[in-house]
């Protein structure tokens, strides 16, 4: 396992990232954080070249060379025929590093890569592992496993954002950890920062002023736990009646969460906001008195977190995946004894009725910037790739 602390090098480099798709048009952890990498290496003058699906044409002052391979509505097999074509047929530079984002979408340029060009894989999380737990079918599971053993065959170091990653990437995939790199995510000190007071976000979001906030942005998915926190939302309703949840996300299991809500008298206590717009995150984060992610497996690390605590709001999460990495070393309290909901209300209502303490919100900005801005991890992360 290594861990860096890297100064930026002197000299510009050239570096080929290949990713999903575009933030924030297809939202989620792994845009964003593709996204913030690249911004974060163009600004430190490095040259980079950001190839994915449906990706926007390049606009005059942007800092990074966009290259799309395919578009999205495309069939699967025409979609990596075109990535490879289009990858063959592009003007570009020799590449110094290659930065590789997702399985799927390195597939196809496997062969073609140029020769003598470290490759670098970013370990998101178990691309077949998270769909099993999604119920594909076991034809879906093993394509997806076959796609991830041959192209991390291929790759000659990873990066993952937390331990817990690093450690199914070891023993799901057999990868050595002298190739293992822990480097955690960055947060974007700019953009995510306490510049309202809770009662200005509030008003801004039109959300209520006068009662206890909770707040999760979440795909909605089986494996979030959302299902787990509105139990939980319900055992602290009796001491805690004007509790109230605002989910944002969207997902296959939306109809089934509202049914939920219902069944459990939470009608007025629970607000599913849908897909919100990305300059509306920082608002919410800001307007809430918590943010939560009661995720039940596979959470590599959590960018939320950063997010929240860049806003000077304090966040709750479940014992699971990277994320009691970190919070352990700022606020072990805030963090749930188990997944379960019975242990979710618990904290939950220790926390909203001052049983536990929450952190400042100076407290929390100043962790956030400490340990977690982009800048810095974005060197972290050019040391690794030009190694």
């Amino acid at each position: 396992m290594k861990n860096y602390l890297g100064t930026p090098a002197p000299a510009a480099a050239n570096i080929l990232c290949v990713g999903l798709g575009w933030f924030p048009e297809t939202p989620g952890g792994l845009d964003r954080y593709v996204y913030e990498l690249t911004h974060q290496l163009a600004l430190a003058q490095d040259r980079v070249e950001l190839c994915g699906v449906g990706l926007p044409e390049a606009q005059p002052k942007f800092p990074i060379k966009l290259t799309n391979l395919a578009e999205p509505d495309n069939r699967l097999l025409q979609r990596l025929w075109l990535m490879r074509n289009n990858f063959l047929s592009r003007q570009a530079a020799k590449p110094d590093a290659i930065n590789l984002h997702f399985a799927l979408y390195s597939l196809p340029l496997l062969q073609i890569l140029p020769e003598g060009v470290p490759i670098t894989f970013s370990f998101h999380g178990p691309w077949a592992l998270e769909c099993k737990q999604e119920g594909v079918g076991k034809l879906g599971v093993f394509f997806r496993d076959w796609v991830e053993q041959r192209v991390y065959r291929r790759c000659d170091r990873f990066i993952v954002l937390s331990k817990a990653f690093g450690t199914i990437l070891h023993q799901e995939y057999q990868v050595p950890w002298s190739k293992i790199h822990i480097i955690p995510g960055g947060v974007d000190l700019t953009r995510f920062q306490p510049n309202l007071s809770r009662q200005e976000a509030r008003t801004q979001l039109n959300w209520p002023q006068d009662r206890a906030i909770l707040f999760t942005p979440r795909r909605l998915v089986h494996r979030m736990g959302l299902d787990k926190l509105l139990i939980a939302v319900a055992k602290i309703k009796p001491k805690i009646p004007d509790v109230w949840l605002a989910i944002a996300g969207k997902g296959p299991i939306k109809a089934s969460l509202e049914q939920q809500v219902t069944e459990l008298g939470l009608n007025e206590n629970v607000k599913f906001l849908g897909f919100l717009p990305d300059d509306q995150l920082p608002l919410a984060y800001q307007a809430a008195d918590l943010t939560i992610m009661p995720s039940q497996s596979l959470e590599g690390f959590g960018l939320v977190l950063l997010e929240s605590l860049a806003c000077g709001t304090p966040a709750l999460c479940t014992p699971v995946g990277g994320m009691p990495e970190v919070l352990e070393p700022f606020s072990p309290d805030l963090i749930t004894a188990s997944p379960e909901a019975t242990d979710i209300a618990e904290r939950l209502e220790e926390v909203l009725t001052g049983k536990v303490s929450m952190p400042s919100r100076i407290a929390c900005r100043e962790y956030a910037a400490t340990n977690f801005d982009w800048q810095e991890i974005a060197q972290q992360v050019r040391k690794v790739l030009l190694a």
